[in-house]
């Protein structure tokens, strides 16, 4: 009997679920693991090793046993590292426990905090949209998704900082649509194209107030209601400009070390720390006050 095209492509499907599931359990029955040098151990020394690596958290913050994390981010320096020195404890002929402590007093063992504020990086700002002052002394640069659920959370977090600064904070938006996020590329390019016309803070607003609705339609729908000029924005939104400005801000983002977003830049310092205003305004205060006394 023939197999119709859905019915291929269902088959297809499911072969393809269920060689993930098998792929994804590996690293419970696997003797091998990826990056990992078992050389110089006997098998019982080997069984040791895999199960400390199968029963241990990666100190990456993955949530992932070490052995999990091999497997399934291969790039990791942590799973790596922690895997070489429980390695390294069983050939010596150290107990499991033993290679556990070894491996929590490496340097593998805990991820450092990140600093609250980051060494300072250029990032070009120039035609970027701004709101606050022009000569406010501290400015803080967004890189942000239109799709993203934080940067949508974070939309109120930077607008209460703008309002508890008005004179002293201004805002600068880049793109940094994630390949993730389908419609985050198309809104990027709409919010340029309402800036081209003044308006790219009322769309910036519609859209992340809308983010779980977002698609070309409907953007087009929200710039009409917002009085815009539609032959223009749609020209606008599809033009080769517009696209090189945004993929300009995501290299500008790459460069700056962006990983993620929301991520915001103080003064040239990327902050690692909570947007809420409670939270980031002792770093604004002392930010304030190093400006005030360089400008001496």
């Amino acid at each position: 009997m023939k197999i119709g095209p859905a019915r291929n492509w269902l088959a297809i499907t499911l072969l393809f679920a269920g060689a993930l599931l098998l792929w994804s359990q590996d690293w419970q029955n696997a003797t091998a693991l990826p990056g990992v040098d078992f050389s110089g151990l006997t098998p019982a020394m080997r069984q040791h090793v895999l199960h400390v690596l199968r029963d241990y958290d990666c100190s990456c913050g993955c949530a992932m046993k070490v052995a999990e994390c091999r497997f399934k981010d291969p790039a990791c320096a942590y799973s790596k590292g922690l895997s070489a020195v429980v390695v390294a404890s069983i050939r010596q002929g150290k107990s499991e426990a033993a290679a556990i402590a070894d491996a929590k007093a490496s340097r593998f063992g805990h991820r450092p905090e990140p600093k609250l504020l980051d060494d300072p990086v250029p990032i070009p700002t120039q035609g970027a949209p701004v709101m606050g002052p022009a000569a406010a002394p501290v400015t803080l640069v967004e890189f942000s998704d239109f799709q993203c659920p934080y940067c949508a959370i974070a939309v109120a977090k930077i607008n209460a900082i703008l309002k508890a600064y008005p004179r002293d904070v201004k805002l600068v938006f880049k793109q940094f649509p994630l390949d993730s996020h389908p419609q985050a590329a198309i809104s990027a390019q709409a919010s340029l194209a309402a800036q081209k016309q003044g308006k790219f803070w009322q769309l910036h607003d519609v859209m992340y107030a809308h983010r779980t609705e977002l698609s070309r339609r409907a953007i087009l729908g929200w710039a009409a209601a917002l009085g815009l000029d539609m032959k223009k924005f749609e020209a606008d939104l599809d033009s080769d400009a517009v696209k090189k400005t945004v993929a300009r801000d995501m290299d500008d983002g790459e460069k700056a070390g962006v990983e993620g977003t929301p991520t915001v830049y103080i003064n040239g310092r990327r902050y690692n720390g909570d947007l809420e205003l409670s939270a980031v305004k002792p770093v604004i205060e002392a930010e304030l006050k190093r400006v005030a006394a360089a400008r001496k």
